[in-house]
């Protein structure tokens, strides 16, 4: 992996864990989706059309079926992420969504896309995911799942299908992100634009279906949103320049980063207990991305 795109991976895994504090603190549901989601269009509204205008004019059916595509699946990999941090626990949710992603987007990337992934890339592949499941909470994820405190069962077992789902949801974004950037050659300003912007009317019915509950959930939640709306599209920006530089294989397990991140900062993302087993795997994830970028 070039270094400035393994530059770019970590400017993103810093804004990604910050956002993701945000989201979590918010404890919003879907109006908080679609708050975000309007913030988001109307900050990078400047952004968008200076990159798009000369752009967006010369597009055909597959440029608008890989945005329009993305924009769908973002917008169910959100829902799900802010679903799971609201019914199970971050410290469940966030490192399997983060851990099952790149092992999926590795596998289909090397399978559908053609790329190539040597031993020191797929090495580095099971490290991350090894270091996510580490933070995670290693064999004791397990031992909660039989807990005798059945509130506790819920919540882990939730926490275990919502952080599945959205790391199946985020490997199927990345796969058609990485299509859209290197084989349609789409600007990655440009694509995470138009992508939140067509999340919008998406999400239309919610509005319409609860105005009330929109103003409320703004008046108590803007801040987190505007966090979210102003860091998020940032990090996969810096995420999809990287992508124009590496390897999808690589990127995706190098996201990871900001777990690594979360564990750095003193566990304020992912806790405080377990410090030893979760830097134990934040020590893996490192040396994962260090395999990565070599390989």
């Amino acid at each position: 992996m070039p270094p400035a795109a393994l530059a770019l991976v970590i400017l993103a895994a810093v804004l990604h864990a910050t956002w993701n504090i945000a989201a979590k603190k918010a404890g919003g549901d879907d109006r908080f989706v679609f708050i975000s989601t309007a913030l988001t269009s109307v900050l990078w509204l400047p952004m968008g059309l200076w990159f798009g205008w000369h752009e967006v004019p010369r597009w055909g059916w597959a440029e608008w079926a890989a945005v329009a595509a993305s924009a769908a699946v973002h917008l169910l990999y959100f829902r799900a992420l802010i679903t799971g941090y609201r019914v199970g626990d971050l410290t469940v949710v966030y490192p399997l969504a983060r851990g099952s992603a790149p092992l999926l987007t590795a596998a289909v990337a090397v399978l559908l896309l053609g790329e190539t992934l040597g031993l020191l890339g797929a090495l580095g592949v099971l490290a991350v995911c090894g270091g996510v499941f580490l933070i995670a909470g290693g064999p004791a994820l397990f031992t909660r799942l039989h807990a005798a405190d059945a509130e506790r069962r819920r919540r882990t077992a939730a926490g275990v299908r919502w952080g599945l789902i959205t790391g199946a949801l985020i490997a199927g974004y990345s796969v058609i992100d990485g299509y859209a950037i290197k084989v349609l050659l789409i600007g990655p300003v440009v694509l995470d634009y138009l992508c939140n912007l067509l999340r919008v009317p998406l999400q239309l019915p919610l509005l319409l279906r609860d105005r009330a509950g929109i103003v409320a959930a703004w008046r108590l939640q803007w801040r987190h949103a505007l966090v979210v709306a102003t860091l998020g599209p940032a990090a996969y920006i810096c995420v999809l320049y990287a992508l124009q530089m590496a390897p999808l294989s690589h990127v995706a397990p190098a996201r990871e980063l900001s777990l690594l991140v979360a564990a750095l900062i003193g566990g304020r993302l992912l806790g405080e207990a377990d410090r030893g087993l979760r830097l134990a795997g934040a020590a893996c994830i490192a040396g994962g991305v260090m395999l990565l970028a070599w390989g």
